[in-house]
Parts: C-alpha cells; structure tokens; sequence
C-alpha cells in the first residue's frame, strides 16, 4: 500500500524580497506536497515566521488566520513613501526635529490599545476582485475605510535617529508599515516601515522556523515530515480528548458524539479528537443552539 502523504504545519523564515505567495509555489513543488497555503501574508520586504499548512493541515488554517503576532520593526523618520515602507518611492521628506526619549515614548503609546488603522492603498486586499496595489499603481489608489486593530504592546528598543527600531505585538490585520507612519505624523516628520521581522505567529517563534532552503533539501530527501510541527501539536491550546476504538469507528462514519461520552471536557468551543498515537482523528466543536447536548463536526482526518 502507497504510504499517505504527512500532514503537519510547515514554519518557514520567510526570506526578504520574496512574497508570500513566491513561497507557497516554492513548497508546492515539494515531492510529497499535495496541497498547501499560507495562514498570514507577509510583504516582501519582511522576513520571519511565515506558517504554511501542507496536506490535510490545510482543513487547520482557520485556527491560525487570526492569531496574535509579534515583530521586530525599523522605522525611519523625516521622510514619507508612497507603500509606506522603504520599497516605495519618497513622496515627502521633512526635517526630523530635536525628540527626546520622553516625547518619543509618548507618541508611540499612545497607538497602544484598539485603534482604528487605515489600510495602505499599496495592499493585497481586494477592490472588486482585485487586489488594491494594482489600482496603485496605475494611479488609481483606492482607499478602505478604516478598521479597527489592536496594538497589544509597543516596546522602543533602540532610538539613532531618524532612526528607531520597536518591538510590537498586535493582531491580526495589523499592518505595521501603516503603523510607522502614522507614528511618524504624530511627530511631526512623517516616516515610514524600513525593515520588519515577524517573530511569532500563533503561538510559533523564529526558534521553531527553518529557512525555505533547509525544508527544499528535506522534501527532497524524502523527509518532509522532519519538517513539520504535527497537526495535534499545532493546536496545542485546544483540549484534547484520547479515542478508544468505538470513538474512533463513530468518527470515522460521522456519527453523532454527544458531550457526556467525552469524560474530560474543559470549557471550551473545540476539542481535539486523538488516536492512541496522537495522531488527529477530528476537530469537533460544541453543538449550534438548539443542540447543546451533542458536538458538531469541524474535520475529521484519515490516517494510513
């Protein structure tokens, strides 16, 4: 019997001046690589943690599209660009005026909190099936109204002006290089985003990232699954609950599980369903209104 492909989450360092998407079409050609993505766009001038599920871990990437990030940024002050960020072109430069450590902290914790951020009109949101920095560049920017985002934690690491160098955590969608500029308006100077390092995604660190490099020359080898973070692993906040035989036989056909089978329940929306060897059976999640009782099905994964 042909074995079955491995499944797991791939954590890439996602190299500077290659996109996001540059690197799922690198993975896809991976021998054992059927299907993959990407669970958070990092632009090309940004390195760091890039998450791409592989296999069946795709079925995964809803748990990960929202998670908390953490990055290591360096902004510019006194000039602004058209991104935003050091690969557009310089639209205004102002001069950077005497700023003490005192007004430079004020200024940026005041962005501390939920704020509401304008996305940059050179993006990869979407304007009537397109994606907005193609109207930017044809010089028809379009502008999204304004959302709400939240900066956990803003840390200055490092003041050389006009530069400053910052450590941020925040949510999903949160787009730094919007981030520095408006920093830089609220001192007076303008700037933009120089360099950016994502550091933790969900929960995964640099420590846990390869480079693309060291995962090409794995999947070539034949070891692809040295590579990837395991399904039940990568969800390691939600609950688990260890399948014995019938449980596992229920899941398989998609019978109904009812909560007071499962004998450990926290409290909680999903719970992880595993076979003896902690492989992933099933995501399950307590019932919609109108069944409390029973969990409902969010994927169910077959093992060789």
């Amino acid at each position: 019997m042909k074995s079955q492909a491995p499944s797991g989450i791939l954590i890439v360092d996602k190299p500077e001046n290659l996109t996001s998407a540059s690197v799922v079409k690198r993975i896809k050609k991976f021998p054992e690589v059927k299907k993959t993505g990407h669970t958070g766009t990092l632009d090309p001038l940004a390195t760091g943690v890039l998450l791409c599920p592989i296999n069946q871990a795709t079925r995964l990437s809803r748990f990960f599209l929202h998670g908390w990030k953490t990055y290591d940024a360096l902004m510019v002050l006194g000039a602004e660009t058209d991104t935003q960020d050091a690969a557009g072109t310089i639209t205004r430069s102002l001069q950077v005026p005497p700023l003490d450590a005192a007004a430079i902290e004020t200024a940026v914790k005041e962005f501390e909190g939920e704020i509401s951020q304008i996305p940059p009109a050179y993006s990869a949101l979407k304007h009537k099936g397109r994606p907005l920095y193609e109207y930017a560049r044809n010089g028809q920017p379009v502008y999204k109204p304004a959302r709400p985002v939240t900066i956990e934690r803003i840390a200055i690491t490092r003041v050389d002006l006009p530069e400053i160098s910052l450590s941020i955590r925040c949510s999903s969608g949160t787009y730094i290089r919007t981030l520095c500029a408006d920093i830089g308006h609220a001192l007076g100077c303008g700037g933009h985003l120089k360099a950016l390092r994502r550091t933790e995604s969900s929960g995964f660190t640099i420590a846990d990232a390869r480079q693309l490099d060291e995962h090409e020359d794995l999947a070539a080898q034949g070891r692809l699954s040295e590579s990837l973070i395991p399904m039940s692993k990568a969800l390691g906040k939600i609950p688990a609950h260890i399948a014995d035989k019938a449980l596992t036989e229920r899941i398989k056909y998609g019978k109904i599980i009812y909560l007071h089978e499962i004998d450990c329940i926290a409290e909680t929306d999903y719970l992880k369903v595993l076979d003896p060897d902690e492989n992933l059976l099933a995501v399950l999640y307590r019932g919609e209104r109108g069944h409390p009782d029973r969990f409902d099905y969010c994927c169910v994964f077959h093992h060789a």
